[in-house]
């Protein structure tokens, strides 16, 4: 049924999204689809690395270890942009064309005070709004 499955992650709270990462490999291994992890980033130095060279030789590692340790095939790609608060959501968009994926898996927060009142949105809802995808909101 998925063939490639695109996962959001942020290297430097890999804790924080644990469950959305095991959805994400159960569902790799029962329709044998490959696992696309994907990292959207500026060029601010972070507590992961330097700059986006280290960062994207962290999300390589991070693919290859996964893949070796669960079994599954995996893929990365590291997007870089001036401003990810503003960005990451058309940015994550334009991943699912690329890579041709049908199936996103992501973990989100618990809605706020916040989200009810618009102040902050939630990246998962923009792309079930505006992709042709399931996703996988994962809390």
């Amino acid at each position: 049924m998925y063939k490639k499955v695109l996962v959001p992650v942020d290297i430097a709270h890999l804790d924080q999204i644990t469950k959305a990462l095991n959805t994400s490999i159960d569902i790799a291994k029962h329709y044998k689809a490959t696992l696309h992890y994907v990292t959207v980033t500026n060029r601010t130095p972070s507590s992961v690395a330097h700059n986006t060279r280290e960062l994207e030789d962290e999300l390589r590692l991070f693919a290859e270890e996964q893949g070796k340790d669960h079994g599954i095939d995996t893929t990365y790609s590291l997007i870089e942009t001036p401003d990810t608060a503003v960005e990451l959501d058309k940015r994550l968009e334009q991943e699912v064309e690329k890579t041709g994926a049908d199936l996103i898996v992501m973990a989100s927060h618990k809605p706020g005070i916040g989200d009810k009142l618009h102040f902050i949105h939630s990246n998962a809802a923009k792309l079930v709004r505006d992709t042709d995808i399931s996703v996988f909101v994962v809390r």
